[in-house]
């Protein structure tokens, strides 16, 4: 009857290409749907995600003086928090008086380039006499004075956006500082609204992008320090104006992969340049190079790759995709949480990155942190408890006890002796 039976009019190749394809386009379409929440969200999730890697950078310190300094812990994550805001508005200090102090000089210098080029203008090749440069003068003035209306609705989402800026830092604050007092109880509370079966699976998962996250910070934060101080060394030996904010600039820039370290060291070569003329912006673009060729051929692939366990060209991808769905905001965020993602992934496919934070190391989930959990566990240990009453009474049963056996005392509740 089977031999019989007509073939069917569809390919077995077809219908796994169909199957597949329809699984691919929901997971897509859940991938597009969750962008877009995160970018609706991005006021709330950004602060978030930054507290996150605040919190994943001061737990050691705050480790450390709950176990050294004997302080509570939410004495030692306010001290932890603290020491973290007084080494970042010193560094922002110390650029901010450096560029007040160098800016004006600076200004001074990028007239006289203006001036240098309207004269090669007019007596180079070009030939353009001060009439034709007097008009173009007038026509940029006529586009700004046009385009007022433009420039107030600019100035003005520029606001919003410093307003958003300072919330944002607030919220960022207040969650590191609770995340480093609180944070396991909030992981187990999050982890107890799953389904009992699958809670063991994401907490040790959770554990290991955890340990990823810390590796991907501490690592980027070296890999950051070594780009500003080559790039600050060499524009104090050229003797540049603004050799400190240059450095903080490039510190902070290199925390975008690839990216950030390009644009400030552009910035770097374009001050040398205007300052101090085109030998001196030589010199700046070969020390940009070789601490981009150090960062590339050695920081990157020995030290990051072996902290997030991701190829350069895993990363460069990851940072263009970042940046293109989510701007800047994308492209600093892109490559962290890759990193977490791609460790998680491979737990719950059988390949665990980091096997000693097995059932040997296993922090227990704290049950009192969740209520409903709470209540489940509470339930199970009465059903626990009753079943261990029959399996008494029912040994009791099988020995034959005496009329003149001493009854039996509960061991537990309100009536224990």
């Amino acid at each position: 009857m089977l031999a019989d039976r007509p073939p069917h009019p569809v390919p077995p190749s077809v219908q796994a290409a169909a199957s597949w394809s329809w699984r691919v386009l929901v997971i897509l379409a859940a991938v597009a749907a969750g962008v877009w929440l995160l970018a609706v969200l991005k006021v709330i999730v950004v602060p978030v995600v930054v507290a996150l890697l605040l919190t994943v950078l001061l737990s050691p310190l705050a480790t450390f003086l709950q176990r050294r300094a004997r302080l509570p812990r939410g004495a030692a994550a306010g001290v932890a928090l603290v020491l973290l805001l007084g080494v970042v508005g010193g560094l922002l200090t110390l650029a901010g008086r450096s560029i007040a102090r160098g800016i004006v000089d600076l200004w001074d210098q990028a007239q006289e380039g203006v001036d240098t080029l309207l004269a090669w203008l007019s007596d180079g090749p070009l030939q353009l006499g001060s009439s034709d440069l007097d008009g173009y003068v007038d026509q940029l003035q006529d586009a700004l004075a046009g385009s007022g209306e433009q420039i107030a609705t600019g100035a003005l989402s520029v606001t919003v956006t410093v307003g958003h800026v300072l919330a944002g830092t607030l919220v960022a604050l207040f969650c590191t500082l609770f995340f480093l007092i609180d944070g396991r109880r909030i992981w187990a509370w999050v982890v107890g609204l799953l389904p009992r079966g699958s809670r063991e699976s994401v907490h040790q998962a959770g554990r290991r992008g955890w340990v990823t996250l810390g590796a991907y910070t501490r690592t980027q934060i070296l890999v950051a320090g070594v780009d500003a101080v080559g790039i600050g060394l060499g524009a104090v030996l050229l003797q540049l104006p603004l050799a400190v904010p240059l450095a903080v600039l490039v510190f902070f820039g290199s925390f975008i992969p690839f990216v950030g370290a390009i644009v400030t060291g552009t910035i770097a070569v374009l001050v040398a340049l205007v300052t101090q003329g085109w030998v001196s912006a030589l010199i700046m673009l070969l020390v940009v190079l070789f601490v981009q060729q150090l960062e590339g051929h050695v920081l990157q692939p020995f030290l990051m790759g072996h902290a997030v366990s991701l190829h350069p060209v895993a990363v460069l991808l990851v940072v263009a995709s970042g940046s293109f769905a989510a701007g800047i905001v994308g492209a600093l965020f892109a490559v962290p949480v890759a990193a977490v993602l791609n460790t998680v992934v491979l737990y719950l496919h059988g390949h665990d990155k980091f096997p000693q934070l097995g059932t040997g190391d296993h922090v227990p989930i704290r049950p009192r942190a969740h209520p409903v959990l709470a209540r489940a566990l509470a339930a199970a240990a009465e059903a626990e408890s009753a079943t261990q009453a029959e399996r008494g009474e029912a040994r009791a049963a099988r020995r034959g006890a005496r009329p003149d056996d001493p009854p039996t005392v509960a061991t537990t509740g309100p009536d224990a002796p």
